[in-house]
């Protein structure tokens, strides 16, 4: 986990924001919580310009999104720092995850998001992530790791198209918050152009690979098979892109939990 500094002075005054900076350690440990504002640094201003502008025009109905915050200046990135509205709610925790629920704000979402156009900036990605993604899509070289090709060429043969691409959030797992009695928050959103199920299999792979889901699973969220193949084979290109250099424990632990999942579902 890659730990950012805390934001300095000059930020805060931007955010109009005062007291103690807490760093919040999901997600990659980058972002820091002062009283009701999240900051995050590192930020791309086109990326929170749009999540300002574009994705907070949509309909927010049964789900809420975090309100984007400008700078005194009027700026969406002040120093490289970004800024939203905390949101209230909890994620699903191991074992006792409602995973239906999950899958049912993702609906939710999505079906609010096929009316925004494909943002210019997803093409300029180049991080782990945007890279697997294109590579489980076939629009980019595969560069795998000798520990995962068994496992990608069994997720090759039961691959299949989605249907259509709309924008969709594509770290949905650990990013669902629920309120008792209230709209769930939906927050750290990661666009990608590509169809909703994409999106929702990724979840189910996640379940599977790290929060002791079994393979019952698909029946309960009616999920497609080839949607959770091709969000494992996501998961399993971003694992060869992080570990390229050399092998680890950790890509050894990743390697065992992604062939138990093609196992347990007979792929």
């Amino acid at each position: 986990m890659i730990l950012a500094s805390k934001p300095p002075p000059t930020v805060l005054a931007a955010f109009g924001l005062a007291g103690p900076a807490v760093r919040l350690l999901g997600g990659q440990g980058l972002s820091w919580r002062v009283g009701e504002v999240i900051l995050k640094p590192h930020a791309d201003p086109k990326f929170q310009e749009w999540l300002g502008t574009e994705v907070a025009s949509i309909q927010q109905r049964d789900f809420r999104l975090p309100p984007v915050r400008r700078a005194w200046n009027g700026a969406w990135v002040f120093e490289g720092w970004a800024a939203q509205s905390a949101v209230p709610g909890s994620t699903a925790q191991e074992g006792v995850a409602d995973w239906r629920s999950v899958i049912d704000a993702a609906r939710d979402l999505h079906a609010a998001t096929a009316a925004l156009a494909r943002p210019a900036f997803l093409d300029l990605r180049t991080d782990p992530w945007a890279r697997a993604d294109r590579a489980a899509w076939g629009e980019a070289p595969r560069e795998i790791r000798p520990e995962l090709l068994e496992i990608v060429e069994r997720l090759d043969a039961v691959l299949s198209p989605l249907g259509p691409a709309q924008l969709v959030h594509g770290d949905l797992t650990n990013n669902v918050l629920f309120v008792p009695g209230g709209p769930s928050s939906i927050i750290d959103l990661s666009p990608y152009w590509r169809a909703p199920s994409y999106a929702e299999g990724i979840v189910i792979a996640d379940a599977l690979c790290w929060h002791a889901a079994t393979p019952k699973i698909l029946e309960e969220v009616e999920v497609p098979i080839a949607a959770v193949a091709r969000g494992l084979l996501f998961r399993v290109l971003t694992a060869s892109k992080v570990h390229q250099q050399q092998q680890s424990a950790e890509l050894v632990e990743e390697a065992q939990r992604y062939q138990s999942v093609v196992a347990a579902l007979d792929l």
